[in-house]
């Protein structure tokens, strides 16, 4: 059986993937911050994660997967001071913290199941500020320190901080502000005290006066609860790598007193770029999972897009990626359909699910054993692919290669497909070609209508009326419909892109 090989940040090399327990893969992935919705950018680390976690079960380990929900404590930069996050939407929108931080998580969530990401724990930091209390009270002597604005972590008190980012100097930690009274420049809040006069709606009563958690503080109290320290994959943006992470890394050691991290691996996906730069909030502009549905694109496009680039690359937004894409996707959805086409002779469309539970994956036990004939050089080309640190645009190669060959059992192409799909998390089996041809928000015709037009249009042409058979077209076209003549993948008409 190959090596599962990942990249791991902290040593900047690949190393063989050896889980901590036997039998068992334990992955935290820093979640969002519930104070808007997501943009494609962030979501990108979500299927980078669950892509990591499929591929795990693939290799037959039993997956704990932890993806946390920031709902207080993250400030308005990666500073320690400004305005919280959770706090500063509340004000704007007129509602609790609370209920900005229920509905921008429901989103979120909706938001995973549109992108077939298999749903992990899902904890809120809120539900642990008492432990994360006790935390800070077993740091505090011999590592943090207070000041008038909260309790602050001494970065100078732990081996070799910022290994992580390789940032040994005040350089290397740019983005933090100075905060008066602050030791280190790259010392971090543990507890931040509300302002006197002011009161926060998200507040609790601490040895240091009533406030709230820092940011950093939640990731490391809810990996120890969850999975255990050490544990084994924590996964996060690359933005991450610079800041957040080395102070988790910080924090475990100091609690655990240990030079160790807590994890074993740690691993980053890069940005998104539009054309702009990298995909952020800040400017207030940026493109969310609804965006691409509402001009007409099915949202497992987006993952599709996503797997053609490998998870360390910067991968560049635009809209032509995305059309090819969704053809690209269109394509393996109109192979699977001429499979379709020969169920009675596969016996069981149940033959392309490995289970009536959507979460299972095939394992390399239920394929390694069978026989797979002129189909065992695509599978090899998968997991060698797959194994590789998550090689996803040739496992994409590798898929297509097997949709695309002729003159094999149908039924082992039918299930090493779904073995395939189930590790990329495509959903192609559950797919038929008009699930893909999303009516835009902004289309002023219906599908019946544009179904109508060119069921007259064809009888013109059958007629060799070509005169209206024009005139139909360019009706069409008026209405953003673009007639679609010798599509090579049937698709017959789409609704153009404004």
């Amino acid at each position: 059986m190959t090596d599962l090989k990942l990249f791991n940040s902290l040593t900047r090399e690949l190393q063989p993937f050896e889980p901590i327990h036997p039998g068992e893969a334990r992955v935290y992935t820093c979640g969002p911050t519930v104070y808007n919705y997501q943009h494609i950018g962030n979501m990108r680390a979500y299927i980078f994660a669950d892509t990591l976690g499929r591929t795990l079960s693939h290799k037959g380990l039993k997956l704990s997967h932890v993806i946390n929900i920031t709902d207080v404590g993250h400030l308005t930069s990666d500073a320690d001071a400004g305005d919280d996050k959770m706090e500063k939407a509340a004000a704007a929108q007129g509602k609790s913290a609370w209920d900005i931080a229920r509905y921008y998580q429901e989103v979120f969530e909706a938001d995973l199941d549109r992108l077939n990401v298999r749903k992990p724990a899902h904890p809120r930091a809120t539900d642990y500020v008492e432990s994360m209390i006790e935390w800070g009270k077993a740091m505090q002597d011999k590592h943090c320190y207070e000041l008038g604005s909260g309790l602050y972590f001494d970065v100078s008190t732990v081996p070799e901080y910022g290994r992580l980012a390789r940032a040994v100097t005040d350089d290397g930690e740019g983005r933090i502000d100075t905060v008066e009274g602050k030791r280190n420049a790259a010392d971090f809040a543990i507890w931040r005290k509300t302002p006197p006069g002011e009161t926060r709606q998200m507040e609790w009563d601490s040895p240091w006066g009533k406030g709230a958690p820092g940011w950093h503080l939640e990731c490391s109290v809810m990996s120890a609860e969850l999975l255990g320290h050490p544990f084994d994959i924590h996964t996060g943006g690359i933005d991450h790598r610079e800041i957040h992470h080395p102070n988790e890394i910080a924090q475990n050691q100091a609690h655990n007193c240990s030079a160790d991290s807590a994890a074993t691996i740690w691993m980053h996906n890069n940005f998104l770029i539009d054309r702009r730069g990298k995909m952020s909030k800040s400017s207030g502009e940026f493109l969310v999972l609804q965006t691409l549905v509402d001009r007409g694109y099915h949202p497992l496009a987006y993952r599709m897009m996503c797997l053609q680039a490998h998870y360390r690359s910067e991968l560049e937004f635009s809209w032509q990626g995305l059309d090819a894409a969704l053809t690209r996707l269109k394509r393996m959805v109109l192979q699977l359909t001429t499979l379709r086409s020969r169920e009675v002779e596969l016996g069981s469309i149940s033959v392309f699910q490995p289970d009536e539970d959507p979460a299972v994956i095939w394992t390399v036990r239920d394929v390694e054993d069978e026989e797979w004939g002129r189909l065992q050089a695509p599978l090899d080309k998968f997991q060698v692919a797959l194994f590789d640190d998550l090689n996803t645009p040739i496992a994409l190669t590798a898929l297509e290669d097997v949709l695309g060959m002729k003159k094999v059992d149908p039924f082992k192409k039918a299930r090493l497909t779904a073995v395939m799909d189930s590790v990329l998390g495509l959903g192609l089996f559950p797919i038929y070609r008009e699930d893909l041809r999303i009516r835009p928000k902004t289309a002023e015709i219906t599908e019946e209508e544009i179904e109508e037009a060119l069921a007259r249009r064809k009888a013109a042409r059958a007629e060799k009326d070509f005169a209206t058979s024009d005139a139909i077209r360019d009706e069409l076209a008026a209405k953003g419909v673009e007639v679609m003549d010798g599509d090579p993948l049937g698709w017959e008409w789409k609704l153009a892109q404004s």
